[in-house]
């Protein structure tokens, strides 16, 4: 089945390409619109943006591949990223990793069974000053602590 955009979300296109200067340069905006609608960058998603704004389909597959925020295939309700870079390493973030393996029985990659969250890590949440830290959907939590982390996992499994 094709990839359609709401009615709300496409208006909120028509906004973004009055932004740009050329459809091309709206690609980003355009991806994460339909990743928010979609929970993912299917191909049908793929084909809508090509087609959306005139550009090759391989264009905006090269955007996707190189952007680690575009999922390429189906994830959870709720996304955790762990920042690894060397100040969250430093404090910590080979831990929270751990933590967050054991409390929700998965991997990082991977998706909990129920399909409620996909552990993911992260080169840069630009955060360093409160490292260790992760982010949940769009939220940051700093300063982690294992008891903090297991509260903010709970939380995610019961929702």
């Amino acid at each position: 089945m094709a990839f359609a955009l709401t009615p709300e979300r496409e208006n909120e296109l028509q906004d973004i390409l009055t932004r740009y200067p050329t459809r091309m340069a709206a690609t980003i905006p355009l991806l994460h619109l339909c990743q928010d609608q979609n929970g993912w960058v299917s191909e049908e998603v793929i084909q809508f943006v090509s087609q959306k704004l005139d550009v090759p389909p391989a264009h905006v597959q090269g955007v996707v591949t190189f952007y680690t925020l575009f999922n390429q295939k189906p994830v959870g309700k709720h996304q955790v990223w762990v920042c690894r870079t060397l100040p969250c390493a430093l404090r910590g973030a080979g831990d929270v990793i751990a933590q967050c393996e054991k409390k929700l029985g998965i991997h990082v990659g991977e998706t909990t069974k129920d399909g409620k969250v996909t552990l993911r890590t992260a080169e840069c949440l630009a955060s360093c000053g409160t490292a260790p830290m992760m982010q949940v959907d769009k939220d940051y939590h700093e300063n982690l602590t294992p008891e903090r982390i297991d509260a903010i996992l709970t939380r995610l499994q019961e929702s």
